[in-house]
């Protein structure tokens, strides 16, 4: 992966986000004092996982020539104060023509994706100022 780098200006809060071949919008909800043009931060987290899912199923359906017509994933996310823990949920919708071994399989498929391994492993993060 390349790099990903993040710029905001005066406007609140909205954030241009960049990669080497793509360029999205982050910003907060009106009632955070955003403009609401883009997604939230937390809202980037959650799609990540939604989107990481998704292909994961479709890669290994198509690999095991499954038919596998459509996955849905709704990723909803709470802070639980008392525990001090973030808690991710994630539901997946799995349509076509699938019995219920490959419907386990694929569930237990989603768990590898690399996002999730991310998310649910010790993360290190090093700020470095420039």
């Amino acid at each position: 992966m390349g790099k990903i780098t993040a710029s905001i200006s005066t406007e609140l809060y909205k954030t241009e986000i960049k990669s080497e071949t793509n360029f999205i919008i982050s910003d907060e909800p009106e009632s955070n004092g955003g403009k609401d043009l883009g997604f939230a931060p937390k809202e980037l987290l959650a799609s990540s996982l939604a989107a990481c899912t998704c292909i994961t199923l479709r890669m290994y359906a198509n690999r095991k020539g499954w038919n596998l017509t459509n996955v849905k994933v709704e990723v909803t996310f709470e802070t639980d104060s008392v525990e001090n823990k973030f808690k991710i949920m994630r539901n997946i919708q799995l349509f076509g023509d699938l019995d219920t071994d490959q419907k386990a399989r694929l569930v237990n498929i989603a768990d590898k994706c690399p996002i999730h391994k991310i998310l649910s492993n010790p993360i290190e993060i090093t700020t470095v100022l420039n």
